[in-house]
């Protein structure tokens, strides 16, 4: 198959009709920058093929903003030396035609004999897909899917396994596969994919595993019976024997003696307690009588010295009071200082507040004064403002107007002066009372006109004279003189003088009266910053301020100079010091009468203790209560050495009985009683709970279901081994099938592995890859590499998926079947040296099919061998 020419219309970024012919018959390479047309070019060769015409699922191929388009594909490609010509229109003008030389095809019969050809399927309906395009699919790669190959192989693998039966037809029409098929199915009935049991053969087998189950649990079953039967035997001799000799009444007989020789011990143990708290109130007493007694022999040492105390106090007392008329002296002369330095510091504050004033009133006076000069040339200058304002609105005038007026007159001058110099010139000399009429005006005497535009000269009783200038420069002149004096007509009605002396003299006048204002302005806000009023506001504010500075002036009294008044800043550091000094004086004087005061109550406390003390040494009641002390103590020693005594012979008792043992022992007691009863009660309970279970099990005949199991499980094992043989058989049998089914297979994959072979040797020498049963690229080697063709890297994989792609092409070639590879912007991932190889397996592959190789990178494929085709070109 050689496609020759393409024509498309109204479809994407082709509006117009554009044309792609003069196609080679072996590589094509087609160029142009991203956006240029070339996916568009590549999906409308795929729409003519793969879309029904009459499909609504292509509006991605409508121009953008076009609803009214109808995409158009035209196609001419040559096949078995015959030409096809394939016309096909989408959405609005639906339509197919094709022509097969003589024979014509339309629609749906066009489009099936299309499939037919290049092995390919449409969908039911919507847009087509991968899985409908079957062997163009495999071959016309699309922008950015060179490496995947595995689903284009699936979807095509019917048609190129029908290609490799045409070439070796003896190896695949074998009838072994219906065979292998039967067998399998066989196989497939007793074994799953991985050989495990499935169905009856499954079944079985579980069903003996659970007859060996059962048969193992009736076995323990009969087993545990014999066991109960044993265990009742010894129960109910333990049983009888323990109801005969019943131990645990010897038992709470012996817990009843401890118990009783315990209550003995705690008796003792409560006695020997209330003794030892009775010898503590003893020990107490005697503490208390120790310490009264201590207390009223200290009596009379502690007498001796609150009197030195006393006397102590006295005297401290004494001593302050002496010093309190010192201090009071000192404090009045302190304040009197004080008083004097107040004085002085309010007569120092005056006199300043009276000079503060007198400098604030000669202050406001000057400020006052100068204020009505600024007011009085502030008026001024405005006044000049005024004027200058004035002159300004009455000469006002636009300098650039003035300036095109002076250039327009200037031009005007020049092309009056050009026109004179070109112009025909009329000289008449009539005599007197004689006159003729040029353009109806009367010319008399003598004179001279300049004539631009045709005139007539009535001459009367004579005739007409008509005067035409000549020249074409005249005719240029003329009309520019008439625009250039409109103009200046024009400008001079604007500016509303008559001449450009007028005008300029206006624009000076103007610039001058701007000049004054500006002047006059900047001399006011020197005087008046913010204007006359805010100034005239100020004067007045500050003649108020200058009459209450004179008022206040006028009620502040006058100092005697003869008083001698230090400066403030002497009086106020004379007053802070006084003040500092009489702060110091009365804390000493306030100190001085604390601490009077506090020695006197000193004082008086002591002599109130040692008077106390004193009183209480001479009573008669300290005497009796000391003798009574002595009596107490005598009594106490007594009682407490009879209850030591006692104590100690209770607590020999006490050690003796052992009462930690005999609290144990009653434990000890208690628990072998309950644990005597309990495991007697236990013993009568397990009694009844093994004949009950011994008469149940007695009722199932446990030896007859064991019987009954081991005979059926006799009879599955039987068949289990029927079937398991036979699984065997199969699965040895299918195997043997298999392998000698996978040696045709690769007898029928060489046709295939010798064009792959072929082209991998170039890419990658020594290198091997592997077609699996599918037909697909599967295990790659490489020197000690061996893995799989998805595992390489990206470009590799993109290399790879093209070869393959040329391999099949050289297999649909020789099975006679049509190619044309198509491959859009492909090996974009490929190094120099790799590039370098693949180039040259394209030449190879293009002297045996078609090859449309699409991209935007001419300069990598320059040494290609082909002249390249510009799309730019073409469209432009």
């Amino acid at each position: 198959m050689k496609l020759q020419s393409m024509r498309i219309e109204q479809l994407r970024q082709f509006r117009n009709p554009f044309v792609l012919d003069n196609l080679q018959p072996g590589l094509n390479l087609i160029h142009g920058p991203n956006e240029s047309g070339k996916s568009t070019l590549v999906r409308a060769i795929r729409a003519a093929f793969f879309e029904r015409y009459r499909s609504t699922a292509v509006d991605d191929l409508r121009p953008w903003g076009d609803s009214a388009a109808a995409p158009t594909v035209a196609l001419e490609f040559e096949h078995q030396c015959e030409l096809w010509r394939l016309t096909k229109s989408f959405l609005q003008r639906k339509r197919c035609d094709l022509t097969i030389g003589s024979r014509s095809f339309s629609e749906d019969d066009a489009e099936e004999k299309l499939a037919e050809l290049l092995g390919y399927q449409y969908p039911k309906r919507g847009a087509s897909k991968a899985e409908h395009w079957g062997i163009p699919g495999l071959l016309w790669v699309e922008q950015g899917t060179g490496q995947d190959l595995e689903q284009s192989v699936e979807h095509a693998g019917d048609h190129l396994k029908s290609a490799l039966n045409s070439l070796v037809g003896e190896v695949a029409s074998s009838g072994g596969d219906e065979v292998i098929e039967v067998v399998r199915a066989q196989r497939n009935l007793l074994l799953t994919g991985t050989g495990k049991p499935r169905g009856d053969y499954l079944q079985l087998d579980k069903d003996r595993l659970a007859l060996e189950q059962d048969i193992g649990e009736l076995k323990e079953r009969i087993l545990k019976y014999q066991e109960q039967v044993d265990r009742l035997g010894k129960l109910k001799r333990d049983y009888e024997r323990a109801e005969a000799e019943r131990p645990w009444e010897e038992t709470q007989r012996l817990l009843e003696e401890t118990q009783a020789r315990y209550q003995q011990v705690h008796q003792l143990e409560q006695a020997q307690a209330q003794e030892k708290a009775t010898l503590d109130q003893l020990q107490q007493s005697r503490r208390l009588l120790e310490q009264n007694r201590a207390y009223q022999e200290n009596l009379s040492r502690q007498l001796a010295a609150r009197k030195a105390d006393l006397d102590k106090a006295e005297a401290d007392y004494q001593r302050l009071e002496a010093q309190a008329p010192a201090s009071a002296a000192r404090l009045q002369e302190v304040k009197a200082a004080y008083q004097t330095a107040e004085k002085q510091v309010k007569l120092a504050r005056l006199l300043e507040v009276r000079e503060r004033l007198e400098q604030d009133v000669r202050r406001l006076e000057q400020r006052v004064q100068q204020l009505a000069q600024n007011l009085t040339k502030a008026r001024e200058y405005q006044q000049q403002v005024e004027q200058a304002r004035q002159q300004a609105r009455e000469n006002r005038i636009d300098a650039a107007d003035v300036k095109r007026l002076k250039a327009a007159e200037h031009q005007l001058n020049e092309e009056t002066i050009r026109s004179s110099a070109i112009a025909t010139r009329l000289r008449w000399t009539l005599e007197p009372g004689g006159s003729v009429t040029l353009n109806g005006d009367s010319l008399q005497g003598q004179g001279e006109q300049q004539l631009l535009d045709e005139s007539s000269v009535v001459i009367p009783g004579v005739g007409t004279l008509a005067i035409t200038p000549g020249g074409e420069a005249l005719a240029s002149t003329r009309r520019k003189l008439s625009t250039l004096q409109q103009t200046v007509e024009e400008l001079r009605a604007t500016l509303g003088v008559e001449s450009v002396a007028l005008a300029e003299d206006r624009l000076s006048a103007f610039e001058k009266a701007e000049r004054a204002q500006q002047h006059a302005e900047e001399l006011l806000k020197s005087v008046a910053p913010a204007g006359v009023d805010p100034l005239i506001a100020e004067q007045r504010e500050a003649e108020s301020e200058l009459d209450r500075a004179n008022q206040q002036l006028a009620v502040t009294p006058v100092p005697d100079a003869s008083l001698g008044v230090p400066s403030l800043s002497e009086s106020e550091a004379a007053f802070e010091r006084t003040a500092v000094a009489l702060e110091s004086a009365e804390a000493e004087e306030q100190k001085h009468r604390t601490e009077l005061l506090s020695r006197k109550q000193a004082r008086d406390t002591a002599k109130a203790e040692w008077q106390r003390l004193a009183d209480e040494e001479q009573s008669p009641e300290r005497q009796q209560q000391l003798k009574k002390i002595a009596e107490d103590l005598t009594i106490i020693e007594k009682q407490a050495s009879a209850l030591e005594a006692s104590l100690e012979r209770r607590s020999q008792e006490i050690r003796e009985a052992r009462p930690d043992l005999l609290k144990q022992d009653i434990e000890r007691y208690q628990n072998t009683i309950n644990n005597l009863r309990q495991t007697h009660e236990a013993r009568g309970r397990e009694l009844r709970d093994i004949k009950v279970r011994l008469e149940a099990w007695g009722a199932e005949g446990l030896e007859e279901q064991l019987n009954e199991q081991e005979a059926e499980l006799e009879r599955c094992n039987r068949r289990y081994q029927e079937l398991h043989r036979r699984a065997k058989a199969l699965d040895l049998l299918l195997t043997l099938l298999t392998e000698k089914r996978h040696a045709l297979t690769r007898r029928l994959q060489a046709p295939l592995q010798k064009h792959l072979d072929h082209y991998l040797s170039v890419l990658f020498p020594q290198a091997s890859l592997e077609v699996d049963e599918q037909l697909r690229p599967g295990t790659f080697t490489r020197g000690t590499e061996l893995g799989q063709v998805t595992e390489l890297s990206f470009g590799a994989r993109e290399q790879m998926g093209l070869i393959s792609r040329l391999a099949y092409a050289d297999l649909l070639r020789e099975a006679e079947r049509p190619t044309l590879v198509i491959l859009d912007d492909t090996l974009v991932h490929s190094d120099e040296e790799r590039l370098e190889a693949m180039k040259r397996i394209l030449f190879d592959a293009a002297s045996r099919h078609q090859i449309l190789l699409f991209t935007c990178h001419p300069e990598k494929w320059q040494d290609l061998g082909v002249p390249p085709v510009d799309i730019q070109a073409l469209k432009a």
